[in-house]
């Protein structure tokens, strides 16, 4: 993502109890769309919508997983660290702080773009 969303953005995604419970619930470990309705008491399709808006703003990230069948699906994993809003001269400001992809997650994307 080029561009930092704006205090607004943010401040919706944040104030939405379904966002919030999927970036709690994905920062601690990666989980599908299936486990995030669960854990949230909500729709996939709510979970879904959530998910598409939160990785608009490069918030959570999506990895594939290879089930025992061999079907692959996605989990998600929460790319947000910490979020900072600053008052100066009459202005917001927002910085967002984004996780480190650990090696692993480097070289899945390395592949993914080779395919």
């Amino acid at each position: 993502m080029s561009e930092e969303p704006g205090i607004e953005t943010v401040a919706e995604l944040l104030d939405d109890e379904y966002a919030r419970e999927i970036l709690a619930a994905t920062s601690t470990e990666p989980m599908s769309a299936e486990d995030l309705a669960d854990v949230c008491d909500a729709s996939p399709p709510t979970v879904y919508r959530r998910l598409e808006r939160l990785r608009e703003q490069d918030l959570v990230v999506a990895q594939q997983q290879l089930d025992p069948q061999g079907h692959h699906y996605d989990v998600f994993r929460a790319q947000l660290s910490r979020v900072t809003v600053d008052l100066a001269d009459g202005e917001y400001s927002i910085d967002i702080e984004r996780r480190e992809p650990d090696a692993a997650d480097r070289f899945t994307e390395l592949f993914e773009g080779l395919k």
